[in-house]
């Protein structure tokens, strides 16, 4: 991953996993172009007080698709408003931050792991219909989650590590793709920001293994073997390796997306053939939950991205990536057992409206 400056804050962060599409950047950390980029950041400009300097729009391990997710869940119950759940005070709030989250190094064991991710596959596909969950073409797929991100901070000429405070992300997406919305705090007011338009050419967004739509979900292969192969030729040249970033891309369907049972299935049977993939004996997603976790070390940046999965159940939790090797950041100050980010997956409903929230949302 190596390290990089936002060119508009003093805020070191983890490089984006390869270079930035029309659509949305290749690791997942930039809002797709629902609007123009120089729009976005000039309404940011003028309701943010002169101190602000975070760039809320260079984020870690964010995905946020172009297109629709067809996730699994129950039509929602009731309507509460995300203000009536707690929000940022506005577009120009600096979501409050502590200490750096730090973590017990899991051990990496490469032995057993096709066993385990073979487990999880038949897990996978047994949890759901194989064509997936039905939703109306007038619905939203709901996607609720819990997470944080670790970075340096600079403050007067000192850089410190600080860890934003736990929080709740709200995305929402019509089935096409068309029509959504996000809601952060840090990242956008109570009310969030659309994710409807159009990228820099005035075109609707092509889904692509970064930014799918259900349809496209739905089209992809469910060989593992050909599957692996149309992701490392959907990613090539993205990313510190071709074998990190198909990983990372399968993580992101993983946590960002829930396709069909089969497609699932043949996910995790695809990452069983990336070299370098292992299982870790212990990680903590960030609801607390304990569980096993399939990772990845990215030698260039010695972080480990690792999938946390139930260990009875094994069913997907959430995601962190914590520095295992080295040391990163300015002055090195991400060091081994820093979690740079941590997600859980907290709620996957499918909802007849646009902010709103099914009863479990946290």
């Amino acid at each position: 991953m190596g390290t990089r400056r936002s060119p508009a804050t003093d805020i070191w962060r983890p490089r984006e996993r390869g270079p930035v599409r029309t659509e949305l950047s290749a690791g997942r950390h930039r809002f797709p172009k629902e609007r123009p980029m120089a729009q976005i950041h000039e309404d940011l400009r003028a309701a943010a007080p002169a101190t602000r300097s975070r760039n809320p729009f260079l984020r870690p391990a964010v995905l946020v698709p172009a297109a629709a997710f067809a996730l699994a869940g129950a039509l929602a119950a009731g309507f509460l408003s995300y203000v009536d759940r707690g929000a940022a005070d506005g577009p120009g709030s600096t979501i409050a931050t502590g200490p750096a989250l730090t973590t017990r190094i899991g051990t990496a064991d490469p032995q057993g792991t096709p066993q385990l991710l073979d487990r999880i596959s038949l897990a996978a596909a047994s949890s759901s219909p194989s064509s997936g969950p039905a939703v109306r073409a007038d619905q939203f797929v709901y996607i609720g989650s819990r997470t944080a991100t670790t970075y340096v901070k600079t403050v007067d000429g000192k850089n410190t590590l600080v860890s934003e405070e736990l929080h709740m992300r709200h995305q929402w997406n019509s089935p096409d793709g068309a029509k959504g919305w996000l809601i952060e705090p840090g990242n956008t007011g109570p009310e969030g920001v659309t994710l409807e338009g159009t990228d820099e050419m005035g075109q609707a967004p092509t889904p692509n293994l970064n930014a799918p739509s259900h349809a496209y979900l739905a089209g992809l292969p469910t060989d593992p073997e050909v599957l692996l192969r149309r992701i490392y030729e959907e990613t090539r040249g993205r990313g510190t390796s071709p074998d990190q970033q198909a990983f990372t891309t399968i993580g992101d369907l993983l946590r960002g997306s829930h396709p069909p049972a089969g497609l699932t299935a043949a996910l995790y049977k695809a990452a069983a053939k990336i070299p370098g993939v292992v299982t870790v004996d212990d990680a903590v997603d960030a609801a607390g939950r304990h569980g096993l976790a399939v990772a990845r070390l990215d030698e260039q940046s010695g972080q480990r991205e690792e999938w946390i999965f139930d260990s009875q159940t094994l069913a997907f939790l959430g995601e962190r990536t914590v520095q295992v090797q080295g040391e990163s950041g300015d002055q090195g100050l991400i060091k081994p057992g820093t979690v740079v980010f941590t997600n859980a997956v907290v709620t996957r409903a499918v909802v007849d409206r646009i902010k709103e929230l099914p009863a479990a949302a946290g």
